[in-house]
């Protein structure tokens, strides 16, 4: 049995755990006991405040397996990426050089500093025991924070985003940053990424460079890694695409991993969760349906899990009583449901976001 709760102090030990085994190390889940205990600290604050606008929040979620007593995912969610300080990408740009006198118009690929993202609530921090990846646990970890953001729309941005980690090679090292950054930082990839995540990336805007880079300039390599995500987070990315998700310009500064933007109203999980009362069945007398993601309506207690999502004539939603006591739901309470299966992405079609053409 699975279920999507709220973070508390006692999940400490856990978030330590899945932070040093994330593949590769995230920047926003150190694997550092005191930034880890203020983010939960943090993520409560958050959970119990009244909020009528994105702010400097961040909802940390875990994934529980009551069977096993464990927790073996965690996930969060970022109100606003740049509400304490400005949230640092690279915009894929491409500057025009031309010359009448020499009959010579060059298109020539960029990239340039830019916090446009700054505004969007960002989806991150994701990490899931490996034990349990291939399984639907990875789909309701990665994308039960749409159905929390779905019930309580003022406290986030219209536009989600999520940033995925960089191609790094054989030896663990990012070409991208070993093209770029280290030129201004003189640190490896690991230790740099590790220090953003333990402090915070504000000492790009004071270090990096403030002009275009122009990759042909840049290693074959380094160019080779813009905009291409991490072997193990391929699947990822193809499910958020076919959630709705689409590629955007910008990349990560670090290691230059794409970032994906979505308008939460055009995205599958919006637009297909509906609201329905509980009906409680044995779970034997439940007739055969297709798995969904089932939230209650409560905030500090949230719960989402995977049940199936069979309805009665009269359209109420059929749970048994292990699911219904998982939600803390009676019958006659209503749930949020959305399908877990998505529709397929076409995988030839980069899919960038209108806006960023």
């Amino acid at each position: 049995m699975l279920v999507i709760r709220p973070v508390r102090p006692a999940d400490l030990p856990s978030l330590e755990r899945l932070a040093g085994s994330a593949t590769p190390r995230l920047t926003n889940l150190p694997a550092h006991r005191d930034r880890l205990e203020e983010r939960i600290a943090r993520s409560q604050r958050a959970f119990a405040s009244d909020i009528d606008a994105p702010g400097d929040e961040h909802y940390i979620f875990v994934l529980e397996d009551l069977e096993r007593g464990e927790v073996a995912g965690t996930a969060t969610i970022r109100a606003q990426a740049g509400a304490r300080e400005a949230y640092y990408t690279y915009r894929q740009e491409t500057l025009i050089h031309a010359s009448q006198q020499l009959d010579v118009r060059r298109e020539v690929p960029t990239l340039a500093l830019s916090h446009e993202v700054s505004d969007a609530t960002l989806l991150c921090a994701l990490s899931l025991d490996p034990r349990y990846k291939g399984t639907s646990a990875e789909s309701l970890l990665r994308r039960a924070r749409l159905m929390f953001i779905s019930q309580y729309p003022e406290r986030f941005a219209d536009l989600l985003a999520m940033a995925f980690p960089g191609y790094l090679d054989g030896q663990g090292e990012s070409p991208f940053w070993n093209s770029v950054g280290r030129h201004f930082f003189v640190r490896d990839y690991q230790e740099i990424n590790y220090f953003a995540g333990v402090r915070s990336k504000s000492f790009v805007a004071e270090v990096m460079p403030q002009f275009p880079l122009y990759l042909a300039l840049l290693t074959p390599q380094a160019r080779a890694a813009i905009g291409r995500e991490h072997p193990d987070h391929e699947t990822a990315m193809n499910e958020m695409l076919a959630e709705g998700f689409l590629r955007s310009r910008h990349v990560d500064i670090f290691d230059a991993g794409p970032v994906i933007k979505g308008e939460r109203e055009r995205l599958a999980s919006f637009r297909r969760a509906a609201w329905h009362p509980v009906r409680i069945r044995p779970a034997h007398a439940l007739p055969d349906a297709e798995p969904a993601m089932i939230a209650n309506q409560r905030l500090a207690d949230f719960r989402c899990v995977v049940a199936r999502y069979a309805l009665s004539p009269t359209g109420q939603l059929m749970l048994s009583p292990e699911h219904a006591e998982l939600l803390g739901v009676e019958e006659g309470r209503a749930v949020l449901a959305a399908p877990l299966a998505l529709p397929g992405a076409d995988a030839d079609e980069p899919g960038y976001d209108e806006g960023e053409l």
